[in-house]
C-alpha cells in the first residue's frame, strides 16, 4: 500500500534499485569483517553507510537506500545471517567454472536480520527510504538442487515456502523500522522473457538448465510475493532485471511474457529495465496492469559510458505516452553492484544518478 510519505512523491520520482558500487575502503571492511572487533566494524561501516546516503541525497534522489554496502552479495547476505547454504556446487557461468552456494540445511528462524540496518538508514535521512530483499522464486531457482538440497528441503517449493515465511517477518521488521518502500528482487522471473532459454535451453549459466513452466511457476512465484507482503504497511515493489555480472546480462528479452501475470500481484510498483540493449521495450508498458505503477529503468548500469540527459529523458517521455506520469518513477536499470566486486566506480554511479535526477526534473516540467 502507498503511505502518506510515498503519496507525496512527484511524478517521475527518482529512486535507486538498491546497491551502489563499494569504494575500496568498504571492500576492505567486508573482507576483514571476521578479523575485526564487531563494535569497531559496525562503527566504521556506519560511517560509510552515512556517506552512501549523503551521496544519493547530493545527487538529488527522492528515494534512497543504504547502498547495500553491508552486503557482500544481495542474495547471500541474508543466508550469511540465517544459515542454510554451503559453497559446494560446481557450475559454469559466462565461461568461468566456479563453485556456488546451494541450500544444504534448513535456515534458522530467529530475530529479523535486517532490522538494525533499516533503522540506521531511516535515522540518517529525511528522504523516502527503500530496502530490498531477495525473492523466494529467485532463491529457489538459484539455490535449490536435488543432489544437495533434498534432505533439508525435499522440493524447491519447500525452500521457497520457508523463505516466504522468513521474509514476511523481515518485511514486518522493515516496516516497523520506518522504511517507506520494501522491494523484492527477482531477476529469475525475467528468465521467462528469454526466448532462447525457454525454447532451447541455450544459456551460459548452468544454473538455468532446468525445466521451465511459466503457467505453473509464475503463479507460484507471485503467490510467495503476496504472502510476504500480506498486511505490510509500506509501499511494495518488485524488481525484475536481467541480472548483471561484470557489465553483462545473464538473459535478454522484453517483458511481454510476464507482465500479464502481474495482474494477480499484490504490489504497488514493478521496476523494469529499458535503457540497456536487449532488455525491456517501452511498448511493453501497454501490458502494465492498471493497479501498478512502474519504475522505468532509464539509466544503463552495465556500460561505463555516460548517457546524455536528453537520452535519459527520452526513455521516460516515451513511457509517459503509454502510462500516466503519476504512475511512473525513474531509476537505473538495476543495482550498480549487486555483488560487491562489480566493476562500476562510485564516481560513475554518482554522475549517472545526478543525470537521472536532472532528466526527471525535465520530465516533470514537460508533463506537468
Amino acid at each position: 500500500m502507498r503511505t502518506d510519505r510515498t503519496r507525496k512523491l512527484p511524478p517521475f520520482f527518482t529512486q535507486v534499485i538498491g546497491s551502489l558500487p563499494r569504494p575500496k575502503l568498504v571492500l576492505d571492511l567486508i573482507a576483514a569483517h571476521g578479523q575485526m572487533q564487531q563494535d569497531r566494524y559496525q562503527g566504521v561501516m556506519d560511517e560509510m553507510i552515512a556517506f552512501a546516503i549523503r551521496l544519493q541525497e547530493q545527487a538529488g534522489l527522492d528515494v534512497v537506500s543504504d547502498g547495500e554496502w553491508r552486503r557482500g552479495h544481495y542474495i547471500t547476505e541474508f543466508f550469511d545471517r540465517v544459515g542454510g547454504l554451503e559453497q559446494v556446487r560446481p557450475f559454469t557461468h559466462q565461461g568461468e567454472v566456479k563453485m556456488t552456494n546451494v541450500a544444504t540445511h534448513r535456515m534458522r528462524q530467529g530475530d529479523p536480520v535486517f532490522a538494525r540496518d533499516a533503522e540506521f538508514l531511516v535515522k540518517h535521512t529525511d528522504r523516502c527510504t527503500k530496502f530490498a530483499l531477495p525473492s523466494p522464486f529467485l532463491v529457489g531457482v538459484r539455490l535449490w538442487h536435488p543432489d544437495y538440497s533434498a534432505e533439508a528441503y525435499p522440493t524447491m517449493q519447500h525452500l521457497m515456502q520457508h523463505m516466504a515465511q522468513l521474509l514476511h517477518l523481515e518485511a514486518e521488521a522493515l516496516a516497523g523500522a520506518g522504511v517507506d518502500i520494501i522491494q523484492l528482487d527477482d531477476p529469475a522471473m525475467t528468465y521467462f522473457c528469454d526466448r532462447r532459454l525457454m525454447e532451447s535451453g541455450d544459456t551460459h549459466d548452468d544454473r538455468l538448465r532446468q525445466q521451465w513452466d511459466i503457467d505453473k511457476q509464475m503463479p507460484e512465484a507471485i503467490g510467495y510475493i503476496n504472502q510476504i507482503f500480506e498486511g505490510i504497511s509500506t509501499e511494495t515493489h518488485l524488481h525484475c532485471c536481467h541480472s548483471v555480472y561484470k557489465r553483462q546480462s545473464d538473459v535478454e528479452g522484453n517483458y511481454e511474457p510476464i507482465l500479464p501475470w502481474m495482474k494477480d500481484a499484490r504490489i504497488d510498483r514493478i521496476n523494469l529495465e529499458f535503457a540497456y540493449q536487449g532488455t525491456g521495450d517501452v511498448s511493453d508498458l501497454k501490458l502494465l496492469p492498471e493497479h501498478l505503477g512502474v519504475g522505468m529503468g532509464v539509466v544503463d548500469v552495465r556500460g561505463a559510458q555516460l548517457q546524455e540527459v536528453e537520452a535519459i529523458e527520452a526513455i521516460g517521455a516515451a513511457g509517459a505516452e503509454l502510462v500516466h506520469p503519476s504512475r511512473i518513477a525513474v531509476n537505473p536499470d538495476c543495482g550498480f553492484a549487486p555483488d560487491s566486486g562489480e566493476p562500476p566506480t562510485i564516481d560513475e554511479a554518482y554522475e549517472k544518478l545526478r543525470r537521472l535526477c536532472e532528466a526527471a526534473h525535465r520530465l516533470r516540467d514537460r508533463f506537468a
